[in-house]
């Protein structure tokens, strides 16, 4: 089967392909791609921040679309499932079956090595096979570009468990982008009390929207204006959303005296500088967090928040612009201040 595919050859250059599908594995399925959301990894391919990854790359990993075929061993998908996708993970590896799905030494990821030549995972495409593993039930109803938020809020679910913050604590985010808001959500989800931080009016007035409590850095000293909210005790915890060096000592400076955590999101490129004095993690026994990926968990709880309509995702969609104007679609993801921009590649029947 041939289904157009968007591929990267060289940054500054997306264009589609008629790709071939093999036959459907025993324990995979075939998708018929509504959308697919361009992720910021990928734009850092398309505008030449990330040279790490290889080329030429069938990127898309932040999908939703209809089953229309099934493998002979399948059983958690069926046809005609509305689903949104995770990660392609052997379930047998040592990691795996521990429940580190994130960590499996096959993971399917931007360097995958396919047989024709190609890098990635392929799911902004027209159709696109994946391993059932890969897949989770979203409801009926759901616009397909809320819905492929589920891979990138799945990562917050899994930055949230490994942070440490629950019920009750405050929690500021800094950086109002896609992913600060999602992880805001998350937090605000589990009964924090959060306070997010941003410069740009656009992310504020999103970010205030969808209910929380933003904090404008052009207008105040952020962390006095945490300090301010929190009666003078400081944040129980800080989620690091942005790749700078300024909003480290900032996340630090925020925290309360003592116990305070802090989780390291966002990643850089080129990786920004941070100079952290031991000393002050000692004393303040802080706890500081590097998250990356999401497990099988993480996955499951995204698809309920989506399903269940904690907030408005679709906010946190900028435009949608169908797979023919691919190039354009990654000009447009480029620009500053952009929050997702999702590809279209079939129409909804």
């Amino acid at each position: 089967m041939l289904v157009k595919t968007a591929v990267l050859r060289a940054a500054g250059k997306a264009e589609l392909v008629d790709r071939e599908l093999p036959e459907v594995g025993s324990h995979e399925v075939l998708v018929r791609i509504l959308a697919d959301n361009i992720c910021t990894s990928e734009y850092g391919v398309f505008n030449g921040a990330r040279t790490n990854r290889p080329l030429p790359l069938v990127f898309g990993h932040e999908w939703a679309g209809i089953v229309e075929e099934v493998g002979s061993e399948v059983s958690s998908v069926q046809v005609g499932d509305y689903v949104a996708s995770g990660y392609h993970y052997d379930p047998y590896t040592i990691p795996s079956r521990e429940g580190r799905t994130s960590e499996c030494p096959h993971l399917m990821g931007a360097d995958h090595p396919n047989p024709d030549g190609y890098f990635g995972n392929a799911g902004c495409a027209e159709r696109t096979i994946v391993n059932e593993v890969a897949c989770y039930k979203i409801d009926e109803g759901i616009d397909p570009s809320t819905a492929a938020l589920l891979e990138p809020l799945g990562t917050c679910c899994a930055g949230f468990r490994r942070f440490g913050c629950d019920f009750g604590d405050t929690v500021v985010v800094i950086g109002a982008g896609t992913m600060g808001i999602l992880n805001a959500l998350v937090a605000k989800a589990h009964g924090c009390r959060v306070l997010i931080t941003e410069m740009m009016p656009k992310k504020l007035e999103a970010a205030r929207r969808l209910g929380l409590e933003a904090i404008d850095v052009s207008a105040c000293d952020p962390v006095e204006k945490v300090k301010e909210l929190t009666g003078g005790k400081g944040a129980d915890g800080v989620i690091v959303a942005v790749a700078a060096s300024g909003a480290y000592a900032q996340a630090i400076d925020m925290l309360k005296e003592k116990r305070g955590r802090l989780l390291i999101f966002a990643a850089g490129y080129p990786a920004p500088k941070w100079e952290l004095d031991p000393n002050t993690v000692h004393y303040r026994r802080m706890v500081i967090v590097g998250t990356y990926g999401a497990d099988y968990v993480d996955f499951k709880e995204a698809a309920n928040l989506i399903n269940m309509g904690v907030a408005n995702f679709s906010e946190l969609v900028e435009e949608k612009i169908p797979l023919d104007e691919i190039q354009h679609a990654f000009e447009r993801a480029c620009e500053p201040g952009m929050f997702r921009i999702s590809v279209i590649c079939q129409e909804e029947k």
